[in-house]
């Protein structure tokens, strides 16, 4: 039986198999988004600081004081792979009831990005074990991170799993978040390349791409920012959460005389991930919270 771990335990584990990426000079222009690797000196003045995301200011810096070049982290290269036999590419038609279109892949390419990876999505979709094993194969030459997506509770799951522990050594885990699923983690192939499944829920696997998947990516980039940022926030309503779980609510953020958060309605649906600007962070020991109460929210991108 899988082991059921806390939040924090899982990301301490993840976060010991994501070192960060070696760095090297890299042209000044191609390094813009990149993370800086050393800290740049002009005469005894610190100008430009290690770690720090490079921006177009950060070039215009550099350039003004004579580089051409930088030490820079590079961009992780994620492969994202979404894995089972009821998965329809879109824009191709659904067969049958039991069928549906794949998103977790599109969902999570894209999140990667925004967290200042490179991701490469895998067009085809694998329906059994040896076409999985030959693309997870056949990716590791491009990955420094493999990023799987598959149903928790039927053999897409297990298929998965299989599959990484013949290519290297893999743990299977239950976070302790509600509505969540299993996940494997650790390393595989040759060069022992971290890897991470996520459950094939897209509401689930976005969750856990938030706290999992963006702080490795972060890690490898040697960035000082590794985790999002978590504000104070008087929530505007009750709210209910199960004793024993962590609960991550999508909520609504609005600045008054202070900053409010308002859960959003109908959080079983994928149509509020689109719509939240944080997410309400319940722990695990509490029933909730009670309508003017501080709780803490962390903040997505696209917030105030």
């Amino acid at each position: 039986m899988e082991k059921k771990v806390g939040v924090s335990e899982l990301l301490t584990q993840l976060l010991a198999i994501s070192a960060p990426l070696e760095s090297f000079d890299m042209p000044l222009l191609d390094a813009h988004g990149a993370t800086l690797a050393e800290d740049i000196f002009a005469g005894d003045r610190h100008v430009l600081k290690k770690g720090s995301r490079i921006r177009s200011t950060q070039i215009g810096l550099a350039a003004s004081i004579g580089l051409d070049h930088l030490p820079t982290r590079p961009h992780p290269r994620v492969v994202v792979i979404s894995a089972g036999d009821d998965l329809v590419e879109p824009g191709n038609r659904l067969q049958s009831s039991e069928d549906e279109f794949e998103s977790n892949s599109w969902m999570l390419t894209t999140a990667v990005k925004e967290a200042g990876a490179m991701g490469y999505r895998v067009h085809s979709i694998p329906e059994n074990h040896e076409q999985l094993k030959t693309v997870v194969e056949d990716q590791l030459v491009r990955a420094d991170l493999v990023v799987i997506s598959g149903e928790s509770h039927d053999e897409s799951f297990d298929l998965i799993t299989a599959v990484l522990s013949e290519l290297g050594e893999i743990t299977t885990v239950l976070p302790n978040i509600e509505n969540s699923g299993r996940h494997n983690f650790g390393t595989i192939g040759p060069d022992k390349t971290p890897v991470i499944t996520l459950p094939g829920d897209p509401i689930a696997a976005y969750l856990s791409a938030e706290l999992f998947v963006r702080p490795m990516i972060r890690t490898m980039l040697g960035a000082v920012n590794v985790h999002r940022t978590v504000l104070k926030a008087k929530v505007t309503q009750n709210i209910e959460s199960p004793v024993g779980v962590t609960s991550l609510i999508r909520a609504s953020l609005a600045q008054g005389d202070s900053l409010t958060v308002t859960p959003l309605a109908e959080q079983e649906t994928l149509a509020t991930l689109s719509d939240a600007q944080g997410l309400i962070a319940i722990a695990s020991d509490s029933p909730g919270a009670l309508k003017g109460e501080i709780v803490d929210v962390m903040v997505l991108e696209r917030a105030l």
